[in-house]
């Protein structure tokens, strides 16, 4: 059996290599989901691919992914069965309006939790990994979250779409909109960003760059209170959100948990 990690890394760039052959074209099939979420043809193809390796690769673990097994086996213990989480295409609107800020999340649970990720994003050759109790890594470099700092001026609130129309939003950083949940994560584990939410997210949009700010350094957690972890696999994942929340510190992530109150109605 290969090395769990160094698998997913080098599976994440086949499928990068895939979801390149794909990108720009002008015919490229599209469609909205129940959830009205964007689902292309590369989505499918890239999961395609993620879920064959994996299964051949470690027969003895599930999956459950975003576009082909939502549901991971229902007869199994999470306490007894590994799991990997993938996310063929996290950006998939990006992808779709030839936008570079797109890429693979492949991660790897142990009894519900993970344990190690591979989150490559091809367009900006950046590949961000972690592995429970061993740090976390952009390109094999080591890298770690910035706390809050009145002299550095060029941080921001990373946040999503739906941010500021679900949210009264009184943190007080510039907002950025990056268009993925993964990245939005990384940006804080890289310490580029102190902040980051990220308001409908599904469990494999979190799973990877969850693990990966707490490798960092950061702090992450729900805002309503939901609890993705452990993963029970008695469960469908496809209508099921997790709106997050992350920060560099945890002062940082309480006040900015204040400063994210929901719309009426």
């Amino acid at each position: 059996m290969p090395a769990p990690l160094e698998y997913a890394i080098d599976l994440a760039h086949q499928a990068g290599d895939l979801l390149q052959s794909y990108f720009n074209r002008d015919s490229l099939d599209t469609r909205l989901k129940v959830d009205q979420s964007l689902v292309t043809a590369a989505d499918i193809a890239a999961d395609e691919l993620i879920s064959t390796s994996l299964k051949k690769a470690f027969p003895d673990d599930l999956l459950l992914s975003e576009e082909l097994s939502p549901s991971a086996d229902r007869q199994a213990s999470t306490s007894q069965t590994d799991l990997w989480i993938i996310d063929p295409l996290d950006g998939t609107t990006n992808f779709s309006l030839g936008l570079h800020y797109w890429g693979i999340l492949i991660t790897r649970l142990e009894a519900g939790y993970p344990v190690l990720t591979a989150m490559y994003f091809p367009l900006i050759d950046e590949l961000y990994t972690a592995q429970r109790g061993c740090g976390a890594a952009l390109n094999g470099q080591s890298i770690a979250v910035e706390p809050p700092d009145s002299q550095k001026r060029t941080t921001f609130f990373s946040c999503c779409s739906r941010t500021h129309r679900r949210y009264k939003v009184s943190v007080p950083y510039k907002s950025r909109i990056l268009g993925s949940a993964a990245y939005s994560l990384c940006a804080v584990a890289r310490g580029i960003a102190l902040v980051s939410f990220e308001a409908t997210p599904k469990i494999w949009d979190i799973a990877g760059g969850w693990l990966l700010v707490q490798e960092a350094g950061g702090v992450v957690e729900t805002l309503d209170g939901s609890i993705p972890f452990p993963v029970q696999l008695d469960r469908s994942y496809a209508h099921q959100d997790f709106p997050t929340l992350a920060a560099a510190t945890p002062s940082l992530l309480k006040r900015s948990h204040s400063q994210l109150i929901p719309r009426a109605g």
